[in-house]
């Protein structure tokens, strides 16, 4: 496991471990949440999870995708990539906002309803980034668009440390939504300085 890191003091651990198959009935259910389908607008069917996580499983996308566990149980789901990695969004969000070489994109969903506004989403957010800073050391920063609509969700990265560095129109991931989104950033933090041995 990886990323590990307590988000609230006495309510327990953050950790993450890849996604597998075997998580995807899970996965399932936490899509078709109501809280979570309102932002998502993503299928969950058999077949829907194949398609669109599937290759993630097996290596054959360059992305990463994660189950998020507070203190070994499973949560919710992040997800990582590469703007490089996919040049038609980085060519639409570079319209709005220019996209540093080696940035890296997040997406996340807790599954649990019980467990949303308790401050499980930044320290989720918070360990990730850190996990992100030491698999990829060449990643410069974390750039991450999200519904002007949706402050649950901006206002979570805000306070796992981003900050908002842009406003603009995107397409959004369910079409009934207007197009402005919040774009937010994090950079790598500066490598700690060694101290001088005595």
């Amino acid at each position: 496991m990886s990323g590990v890191g307590p988000y609230a003091p006495g309510m327990g651990v953050v950790t993450f471990r890849r996604l597998t198959r075997a998580d995807f009935p899970r996965l399932a259910e936490w899509l078709a949440e109501p809280h979570v389908s309102r932002w998502w607008n993503h299928e969950f069917t058999p077949e829907a999870l194949e398609r669109d996580f599937g290759s993630t499983v097996d290596g054959d996308e360059p992305s990463e995708d994660h189950i998020v566990l507070l203190d070994g149980r499973p949560i919710g789901l992040i997800q990582s990539s590469r703007y490089e990695d996919y040049p038609g969004y980085e060519a639409e969000l570079a319209a709005v906002l220019p996209v540093p070489d080696h940035a890296v994109s997040i997406d996340y969903l807790i599954g649990d309803p019980t467990l949303t506004g308790r401050g499980v989403g930044p320290a989720m957010i918070a360990a990730f980034a850190s996990h992100i800073w030491r698999t990829n050391p060449d990643a410069t920063c974390i750039i991450v668009p999200v519904s002007s609509a949706n402050r649950a969700s901006w206002r979570a990265l805000q306070r796992a440390g981003f900050r908002t560095v842009a406003r603009g129109d995107l397409k959004p991931n369910n079409p009934t939504d207007d197009p402005s989104h919040e774009i937010l950033k994090l950079d790598r933090p500066p490598p700690r300085a060694e101290r001088p041995r005595s």
